[in-house]
C-alpha cells in the first residue's frame, strides 16, 4: 500500500477548500483512510511536502506511529509539519531531497497581553513538536530547540548524520520538489461558506427535478 503525502499539511475541514481550488494537499482524513484500507499490511509513505498545519501533521505523525504494520518513509522533501510526519517511523531520505525544521508559528492580533499570551503557546507548541525529533534522534530538548530557533535546513546526508533519518538512498529517482502556500484562514472560511451555498441550492434544485 503506498501513501503520498503531497502538497499543504491541511485539517480535515479544509481539505474540500484546496480540493475545490485545486491545491494538492495531505489532510489527516486521507491518511487514516489509507491506513485502514491496508489491514495491517506494509505502507509505504512518500513524503514531498513543504508543511502546513501542525495539528494536522501532529495527527498524521500519530497515526503513522502507531500503526500495526510495517511503515516506509521515503523524502523527497520535507519542511515543517512536514517534516514532523517524518519523524513517526524509519526514513529513506532521497539524495537531493532537502528537510527543514523550525518553530511553530501562527498570525494574531489584540494587546500587548494577548502577544504575550500567543507567544507563550506558540514556546508550548513548539516544544510539543519538538519531541517528535528527540525521539527519532536521540537529542536533548535544548539541542532540538536550538536548531529549531535557528530554523534549520539539512541536506540528506545532514540529515542522515543528526540522526533525523536513518539512510539516504543511493540510486533513487528523485522527484520535483515544491511547497504550496496556506491559504488565509478567512479566505479558506469564504469558500467553505460559498461551496455549502452551492451544495445545498444543488440539492434543492435536484429534489425539484431539475430541468424540464
Amino acid at each position: 500500500m503506498k501513501v503520498e503525502i503531497r502538497g499543504v499539511i491541511v485539517p480535515n475541514d479544509y481539505e474540500e477548500v484546496y480540493d475545490w481550488f485545486g491545491m494538492e494537499n495531505t489532510s489527516p482524513r486521507k491518511v487514516n483512510k489509507a491506513l485502514e484500507d491496508a489491514h495491517g499490511e506494509t505502507v509505504d509513505v512518500l513524503i514531498n511536502s513543504g508543511g502546513g498545519m501542525i495539528t494536522a501533521g501532529s495527527e498524521i505523525y500519530t497515526a503513522l506511529r502507531n500503526y500495526a504494520g510495517e511503515v516506509n518513509i521515503r523524502i523527497v522533501w520535507a519542511a515543517s509539519a512536514a517534516s514532523v510526519i517524518a519523524m513517526s517511523r524509519r526514513s529513506t531520505m532521497e539524495p537531493t531531497a532537502m528537510m527543514m525544521i523550525h518553530n511553530v508559528s501562527s498570525v494574531a492580533e489584540g494587546d500587548y497581553r494577548d502577544m504575550a499570551h500567543e507567544s507563550k503557546v506558540l514556546d508550548t507548541a513548539s516544544a510539543a513538536m519538538s519531541v517528535a525529533y528527540q525521539l527519532k534522534t536521540g537529542k536533548s530538548e535544548a539541542e532540538i530547540r536550538k536548531l529549531m530557533d535557528k530554523e534549520t535546513w539539512f541536506t540528506a546526508r545532514e540529515a542522515l548524520e543528526l540522526g533525523f533519518v536513518d539512510e539516504v538512498a543511493e540510486n533513487g529517482q528523485m522527484a520535483a520538489a515544491y511547497s504550496v502556500p496556506l491559504l488565509p484562514r478567512e479566505a479558506v472560511e469564504k469558500a467553505m461558506a460559498e461551496i455549502a451555498d452551492y451544495k445545498a441550492a444543488t440539492e434543492k434544485f435536484e429534489r425539484l427535478g431539475g430541468l424540464k
